[in-house]
């Protein structure tokens, strides 16, 4: 109901405002290229962008059980089977018995799927890098808020507690969605 009132009001707008075409195609040619560095590694396993995903969450978040994965993903149980089913098979993925529900399934990364996780996880992050090292250090804040913008509104504050509520070091201790990650000084 909601995305045909989105559609409503984008066909309703003024048609004298034109499409940011610029903006755009530049998001659509930067998520291409972005996307091609882990693509490439990943085609020598036979792997996917959707296995990608499936790596990098229950990699940054073990212990995940399928049901959060299939919300963060927003896919469905048959879309995510067949992508368990090659990282399992291949020992990327494993899946354990929760410790507080023995009923309860929990997702981790093997010490081969951590390895390739953090892989393409630097591959990534040379692309920000390189983008990012000509432009002020404010720059990364802004581009952090950018995004976030990007996101739904009812979906903001869950994807901000899922990226930077983890306490995974001190660049990334929970903060709400108003708050602009630290950027720490690069070591000379």
């Amino acid at each position: 109901m909601a995305d045909k009132k989105v559609r409503r009001a984008a066909i309703e707008a003024d048609a004298e405002t034109p499409p940011l075409y610029d903006l755009i195609e530049l998001f659509f040619f930067a998520y291409r290229d972005f996307t091609a560095d882990a693509d490439r590694q990943l085609e020598g396993l036979g792997f996917g962008r959707a296995h990608h995903r499936v790596l990098h969450f229950v990699d940054r978040n073990p212990g995940l059980t399928v049901a959060t994965l299939l919300d963060i993903l927003k896919i469905t149980k048959q879309s995510l089977n067949r992508v368990m089913k090659d990282l399992i098979d291949g020992a990327f993925i494993e899946v354990r018995t929760g410790t507080s529900d023995r009923r309860r399934r929990t997702l981790h990364v093997t010490p081969k799927g951590g390895r390739l996780a953090v892989d393409l996880a630097h591959l990534h992050s040379a692309r920000f890098e390189r983008a990012l090292s000509p432009l002020p250090p404010e720059v990364r804040g802004q581009a952090v808020q950018f995004l976030l913008g990007m996101i739904d509104a009812a979906e903001r504050d869950r994807v901000v507690g899922l990226v930077f509520g983890g306490g995974r070091g001190p660049d990334e201790a929970p903060r709400d969605a108003g708050a602009l990650p630290v950027q720490r000084e690069r070591a000379a």
